[in-house]
């Protein structure tokens, strides 16, 4: 049976609504490490720390795809459930139109002064000609890469997860092959790997375009509209927690970067990318499911359903804390086989690995508490709340963490940064969601 965002979500509906977005972000972060995979196992561990190191600047330009999304879908979504059909496929059209003319503003910018940042990033002379090479050819495909992002999660809103799964699935599959082909067998290194992930991003950004442009079942389409300023403006603050979640977590990769090259050099650089990658799946759990849900959410905050707010919030809290109690053992118990499989090839390097993936994974217990409410402010269409909750999270917290605890605790303090700022995190969420409880009524039945 069909499942529509007007329904009263019991744990199994809402768990198979929400476990395609779930798939698809775990599968496009598994396809994301595979990337790194192969350029640690076949090209090096300097070309990987050089990947390592460029990637927070890319995934700041994409962080703009993720505002858009996260943003015009709770808008386009919170319309659906005004009944306002056709004024939500306008505004769905919008933000797409908006991502290409974006996107590509960005890709030029990016790969003109890729150097510059390159060296800004602190680049050592070893790393500098990877991070350019890398840098440059990714960007090539930087609007494709945005409009994937932005489809990802206008798919939910459409009550069409499975399809974006389909086309997730596409691209990774796309992704891992031309990695081998690339990188094992034609030897192009990181430019290979660069190649291999742009063509794959093009997969997933154009054959939605493709679906959404054509008459479909599902509840959007795109549609002949003009460009509304004040439109994009509520869409992109609204959205502005998740590009504030991107901008600052690369602010603090780099930062964490900058941090383990003084304290223990390359090798550091490359420990923290093998975290970097297994952390994107396991968060990717919890964004997925806030994809899910999202739109469920603004549906029924448009509808005035307060019932159904505060159903979706108490399933959610138990959901993502259980979450994060299973993932923090997993992770202790594969913090010794993941990081073999990255830098086996180096004993000093997989020695430092595992011990950091070890302290690394207590913060996986509370990450996923703050990434939902965030998302919950975003879907009530309430940015200045939702962008807050990730400002604090992802940069005042983890930079004094990571600023602070090495001076103390060395290199371990660096390591156990992450879960200090998750703590405290924690109960700034938990202030906001009582202090906003009556203005939305989500705790009344709660």
């Amino acid at each position: 049976m069909k499942i529509q965002l007007s329904d009263h979500f019991t744990y199994q509906k809402l768990l198979r609504f929400c476990f395609p977005p779930v798939v698809m972000m775990v599968f496009t972060s598994v396809y994301g490490v595979i990337d790194g995979l192969f350029v640690s196992n076949f090209v090096g561990k300097i070309p990987f720390a050089a990947v390592n190191l460029v990637m927070p600047f890319i995934m700041t330009l994409g962080g703009f795809s993720f505002m858009i999304g996260t943003g015009g879908s709770a808008l386009v979504a919170k319309t659906l459930g005004e009944g306002k059909q056709d004024m939500a496929n306008r505004y769905f059209t919008m933000m797409v139109q908006f991502t290409v003319v974006l996107g590509l503003l960005l890709s030029a910018v990016g790969i003109v002064y890729m150097r510059s940042i390159s060296v800004f990033l602190g680049a050592t002379e070893a790393m500098i000609e990877d991070c350019v090479i890398y840098g440059r050819v990714v960007l090539v495909f930087n609007m494709a890469f945005m409009l994937q992002s932005v489809f990802q999660t206008f798919f939910a809103a459409a009550e069409k997860p499975k399809l974006g799964l389909a086309a997730t699935v596409a691209a990774g599959v796309t992704n891992i092959v031309l990695d081998g082909l690339f990188i094992a067998v034609f030897q192009w290194g990181v430019a290979g790997a660069a190649l291999a992930t742009g063509i794959s991003q093009c997969i997933g950004g154009l054959l939605p375009l493709i679906y959404f442009l054509r008459p479909n079942k599902s509840l959007l389409r795109l549609t002949r509209t003009g460009m509304e300023g004040m439109v994009l403006l509520k869409a992109c603050v609204n959205g502005s927690s998740e590009l504030m979640t991107n901008i600052s977590g690369s602010l603090v990769s780099m930062l964490y970067n900058f941090q383990l090259l003084k304290f223990a050099g390359e090798n550091g650089v490359a420990a923290y990318g093998v975290l970097m990658y297994i952390q994107f799946i396991f968060m990717a759990v919890f964004i997925g499911y806030t994809i899910g849900t999202a739109p469920i959410i603004s549906y029924h905050y448009g509808a005035g359903n307060h019932q159904e707010l505060s159903n979706m919030l108490r399933k959610s809290m138990f959901l993502t804390g259980l979450a994060g109690i299973i993932m923090m053992l997993v992770a202790q118990l594969l913090a010794s086989p993941l990081s073999h499989i990255f830098v086996g090839y180096d004993k000093a390097l997989f020695a430092m690995t595992t011990h950091a993936f070890r302290l690394f994974s207590f913060s996986f217990v509370l990450s996923g508490i703050s990434i939902f409410a965030s998302s919950f402010f975003t879907a009530l269409n309430n940015g200045g709340i939702s962008a807050s909750i990730s400002f604090l999270r992802t940069l005042i917290f983890q930079t004094l963490s990571v600023l602070i605890l090495p001076i103390r605790y060395g290199l371990d303090g660096i390591w156990w940064a992450i879960t200090v700022a998750e703590v405290f995190a924690t109960l700034i969420t938990l202030i906001f969601l009582f202090t906003q409880r009556k203005r939305y009524h989500y705790m009344d039945k709660f």
